[in-house]
């Protein structure tokens, strides 16, 4: 199985506001930048459309390892909140709704056909495909402003 880093991340102007998502994904020393963004969405919308695009530009199950910034994204998949969501027809413990099911869902979809593996690193702490993404991410917000 390939073995696929996958570093993401998403800004947002606002929030909600102008949003952007920045991914690199690096396989054998190869790296591939890809970004987007929307102009009204929330920075936590960006930070799991990152992920998705990710994980959409593999072309056959690899082993990943997603390393994000977002508290999110990590948690709502190492803690599985997302699972556990979704399982409650998408309403949290607390039975309010869940945000961003469908991306939720589709992030679900994703993971269960690769390895994935999700590594939380500091935001704005120097890091630097971290670094990368936020400017990548960043930018794409800037074009809807």
């Amino acid at each position: 199985m390939k073995e696929v880093i996958i570093y993401t991340d998403g800004a947002c102007s606002g929030n909600p506001g102008a949003g952007g998502w920045g991914t690199i994904l690096v396989y054998k020393g190869k790296e591939k930048e890809m970004s987007g963004g929307s102009a009204e969405t929330t920075n936590n919308r960006m930070e799991l459309t990152a992920v998705i695009e990710g994980l959409k530009a593999l072309k056959e199950p690899c082993s990943v390892t997603v390393v994000t910034d977002s508290q999110y994204v990590a948690n709502g998949i190492n803690l599985g909140w997302a699972k556990g969501w979704k399982e409650n027809n998408w309403r949290k413990k607390d039975k309010k709704p869940a945000l961003n099911p469908e991306l939720w869902d589709e992030l679900l979809t994703l993971i269960d056909k690769h390895e994935v593996t999700i590594e939380w690193v500091r935001g704005h702490d120097g890091h630097p495909e971290n670094e990368r993404c936020d400017r990548m991410a960043v930018a794409e917000s800037q074009k809807y402003l």
